[in-house]
């Protein structure tokens, strides 16, 4: 029986398992480290840090919650029950029972759910420029998007294609003003706005896309960055989320159930208003330490 099990690797998740081991309690965190800040190809607002990888940054929380003696497990959470005061965590191997659990999960890239998407997954279509970016030295890259992560992307792909179209579906861009300049500044990327990606098309490879403008594309791939639906599925009938699948929680991170805290981007309600790396963390901090109220 632990006293706590945190659900989630991501930085809020690894926040609380820092605290937790601080403050002394029996911890087990399950999930792959990493959340969305792995995609992140460079963090420059978190202190500290000038700039860095946000693969960097998550191993660096990673090797000191493991440091605290904090158990990591990579594996699958299917449910979690309550039995009595305490709690069952299903995963995919076994079952783990908790006193408390702090709801740290990460959230699933979405899709543009059109013609082609599918086929061309992996074959040009693409969700994580820091992952694929490289592959895309001397081509022609397209990115679909318009706030942080699909700006970021487009400059992360400039370092390495030889031009990248930036497809919006607004007349404006929506990153931070900072990220906006660089891009109007940077001489290989196009932003078309006002356009949605209509199909994805290809032989082996993507080599084109059609917009719903009446244009075509020529290009060698396409990452999609539309943002993300939290992974909560599961949790429905366990804690209260709203219309969109977020948790409800209040500014302790606490659920409606007693025991149950929630933190990081797939929370709503609480004090996190801009899901960044920094607040995702500040709010693991605060489940940890409403984990421990709870248990003393």
């Amino acid at each position: 029986m632990r006293d706590l099990i945190i659900v989630g690797g991501g930085a809020a998740g690894l926040a609380a398992g820092i605290y937790a081991a601080r403050y002394k309690l029996h911890t087990l965190l399950i999930s792959k480290p990493g959340g969305a800040a792995l995609d992140a190809p460079w963090v420059e607002n978190y202190p500290g840090f000038d700039s860095i990888s946000g693969m960097e940054l998550i191993s660096k929380f990673e090797k000191q919650v493991k440091d605290l003696g904090v158990e990591v497990i990579g594996e699958e959470v299917k449910s979690i029950t309550k039995k009595g005061d305490e709690f069952v965590i299903t995963t995919n191997k076994k079952d783990y029972e908790s006193k408390t659990v702090i709801l740290a999960l990460g959230r699933e890239k979405n899709k543009l759910d059109v013609p082609g998407e599918a086929d061309y997954a992996g074959k040009g279509v693409s969700y994580c420029a820091t992952c694929d970016a490289p592959l895309f030295s001397g081509k022609i890259a397209g990115v679909v998007g318009g706030a942080n992560s699909a700006a970021k992307s487009a400059l992360l792909l400039a370092e390495h294609a030889k031009g990248v179209y930036i497809i919006y579906r607004r007349d404006k861009l929506r990153a931070e003003p900072i990220i906006t300049e660089k891009i109007e500044k940077n001489l290989k990327i196009e932003v078309i706005y006002k356009a949605n990606v209509k199909e994805i098309k290809g032989e082996k490879m993507v080599n084109k896309v059609v917009l719903d403008n009446g244009k075509e594309l020529e290009l060698d791939g396409l990452f999609v960055e539309i943002g993300s639906t939290p992974s909560t599925g599961f949790l429905k009938g366990l804690v209260d989320l709203n219309e969109n699948g977020y948790i409800k929680v209040d500014c302790e991170q606490k659920t409606n159930i007693k025991g149950v805290f929630a933190a990081g981007d797939v929370t709503v309600g609480g004090c996190n208003r801009i899901r960044q790396i920094i607040t995702s963390a500040a709010e693991g901090v605060l489940a940890a330490t409403a984990a421990y109220e709870y248990l003393r």
